[in-house]
C-alpha cells in the first residue's frame, strides 16, 4: 500500500516526506536523550520519576515510579488515546443502592455466631474500620489519595481515589491500602505513610510469610493481537517485596496464551475490548490440595476472572494457567481454597440473576454446599461480593451493593447482620457500599491499640 501511494506522488511530495524523515529522526533521538533524565513519559502519557517521595520512610525506590520493560512507545490514534484514558479510571462507585432504614448490628445471636472483630472497608472514605461484634468502633485508619500522590491531580478525579477497595490488617496494627486502579499505600497503626507504590493495584492482594505482597495490577494499553485497533486493559500479578519494591510481574494474559487453555471455551469467549479479564482476585495456595491436584502446590495462585466467569490457578513459576473451572457461577468474587480442600465461590448472577455463595470439590466439581438465602431474606450484589468461612463453619457474606455483612450457619439461618450506617450521594439517600468485612480470630493481637 505504502509503495503504491509513494509512486503516485509527485516531486514535490517526495521532497516533503525526506524532509519528514530528517524531522522524525530528530525527534526520536530528542526522546532517546529524555529517557536518560530522571522523569520518562509512560505509554498513558503521564510522566514517572525516579525521584524518591516527599514523606516516604521506605529506603528503596520511589512509589510513583513504574516498570515498563519490554514496553515500546506507540503511536496512538485519539480515539485509542481517550479509550486507554477510560479504562484507566475503571472503578466501583462509593454507594449506587438506596439505604435502609435499619444501620448497624441488627442482629446479633451470641450463642451461634463466632465471635471476634471485624475489619472492613466501605464506600464512604478512604479508610477502614475495626469494629467489634455489637457494632463498637475500635479503631479507623484512613489516608487520602492526594496526601500519597500529590502531584496526581488528574488520578485524584478518579471514583477509585475515593475510597479503598480493599485492606490488609497486619498484626502489629500496620495496613495495606489499595485505590482502585491506581495505587497501593502502607500504612502504621496511627496512620502514618510508611510506603506507597503507584502501580495501578487493584481489587485484591494476598501477603505470604516472608511479606511479600502478591498484588493485581493492571495496564491500559494496544496488544494487536487481542485487537488491532483499539487498547485493552491487561492484568497483571505484580510482587513486591516488604517495602513496597517491585520483585516481578506476571501477565495474566500471556499466562493463558501460553497455556493448555488457550483455545478453552472461556479464553475463545474473551472480550476483545476494553477490560478483558477483569480478575478480582487472588490467593496464593498453601499447597494444601497439591496430593490431589498437583496444580494446586504451594506457591501457585488461585485467580478470579469476572468477564470468563472463570476462576483459575496460575503457575508462576512456569508462567501459564495450570488448571481452569468455569460453568457453576457467573462473573464470581472471592474463591478461595477451605480448609477441607474444597474451594468457597462467591457468584454473584449465577442463581437465576441473584448471588450464592457456592462450596464445592474441585476434583469432583461436586456442589458440598451453597447458599442463596430465601424468600424473605434473598440477597444480591452485581458488583464485589465476598465469602469466608468460620472456624465454627459458619460463613460470613458481604453483600456489597447493599452494603451488609451478614454471618450464616451451615443451615442457612442468620446468625450475626451488620448494615452499614454510613451513606453515600449527593443528599445521603445511597448506602455506602461494603467492599469485604473479614472476621478476626477472638486472639488476634490488640496490644498495638493500648
Amino acid at each position: 500500500m505504502y509503495l503504491r501511494q509513494r509512486a503516485a506522488l509527485g516531486r514535490p511530495a517526495m521532497t516533503w516526506i525526506l524532509m519528514g524523515k530528517v524531522l522524525l529522526i530528530a525527534l526520536l533521538t530528542a526522546s532517546a536523550i529524555a529517557l536518560c533524565s530522571n522523569a520518562v513519559t509512560g505509554n498513558d502519557g503521564r510522566q514517572w520519576s525516579n525521584e524518591p517521595a516527599a514523606g516516604s520512610e521506605d529506603p528503596g525506590p520511589p512509589g510513583r515510579w513504574r516498570t515498563a520493560r519490554g514496553e515500546t512507545k506507540e503511536k496512538l490514534s485519539a480515539e485509542q488515546a481517550r479509550e486507554i484514558e477510560k479504562l484507566s479510571s475503571l472503578a466501583y462507585l462509593s454507594g449506587s443502592t438506596p439505604a435502609p432504614d435499619d444501620s448497624g448490628v441488627v442482629l446479633f445471636d451470641a450463642v451461634r455466631a463466632w465471635s471476634g472483630l471485624n475489619f472492613f472497608t466501605s464506600g464512604h472514605f478512604a479508610g477502614a474500620i475495626l469494629m467489634d461484634m455489637d457494632g463498637h468502633v475500635l479503631h479507623e485508619w484512613s489516608y487520602d489519595f492526594l496526601e500519597a500522590w500529590p502531584d496526581e491531580t488528574e488520578s485524584a478525579e478518579n471514583d477509585g481515589a475515593e475510597y479503598w477497595r480493599w485492606a490488609h490488617l497486619y498484626e502489629n496494627g500496620d495496613v495495606l491500602a489499595i485505590f482502585e486502579g491506581l495505587g497501593l499505600i502502607k500504612l502504621n497503626k496511627d496512620s502514618h505513610l510508611i510506603w506507597k507504590h503507584y502501580g495501578a493495584e487493584h481489587h485484591d492482594l494476598d501477603v505470604v510469610d516472608d511479606g511479600s505482597i502478591y498484588v493485581l495490577t493492571r495496564k491500559a494499553r494496544m496488544v494487536p493481537r487481542v485487537n488491532e485497533r483499539m487498547p485493552i486493559l491487561e492484568d497483571f500479578v505484580t510482587v513486591l517485596d516488604a517495602y513496597g519494591r517491585v520483585i516481578r510481574e506476571v501477565s495474566v494474559l500471556e499466562a493463558f496464551e501460553n497455556s493448555a487453555f488457550a483455545s478453552s471455551p472461556a479464553a475463545r469467549d474473551m472480550p476483545k475490548r476494553g477490560d478483558v479479564f477483569h480478575t478480582n482476585a487472588i490467593e496464593v495456595l498453601d499447597g494444601r490440595l497439591g496430593d490431589r491436584l498437583p496444580a494446586f502446590r504451594s506457591g501457585n495462585l488461585l485467580l478470579s476472572m469476572r468477564q470468563l466467569s472463570t476462576i483459575a490457578v496460575l503457575d508462576m513459576d512456569l508462567q501459564e494457567i495450570v488448571w481452569v473451572s468455569s460453568g457453576m457461577w457467573l462473573e464470581q468474587h472471592d474463591p478461595k481454597v477451605l480448609e477441607n480442600g474444597d474451594i468457597l465461590v462467591f457468584d454473584n448472577k449465577g442463581d437465576d440473576g441473584k448471588s450464592k455463595v457456592v462450596e464445592f470439590d474441585p476434583v469432583t466439581r461436586e456442589i458440598e454446599w451453597s447458599y442463596s438465602g430465601d424468600v424473605s431474606s434473598m440477597f444480591f450484589t452485581k458488583m464485589c461480593g465476598a465469602a469466608h468461612r468460620l472456624p465454627n463453619g459458619n460463613t460470613m457474606i458481604t453483600e456489597s451493593d447493599y452494603g451488609r455483612a451478614f454471618e450464616v450457619t451451615p443451615g442457612g439461618e442468620t446468625v450475626w447482620e451488620f448494615v452499614n450506617p454510613h451513606r453515600a450521594g449527593k443528599h445521603g439517600n445511597l448506602i455506602a457500599t461494603l467492599f469485604d468485612v473479614v472476621r478476626l480470630d477472638p486472639d488476634f493481637p490488640l496490644d498495638w491499640l493500648e
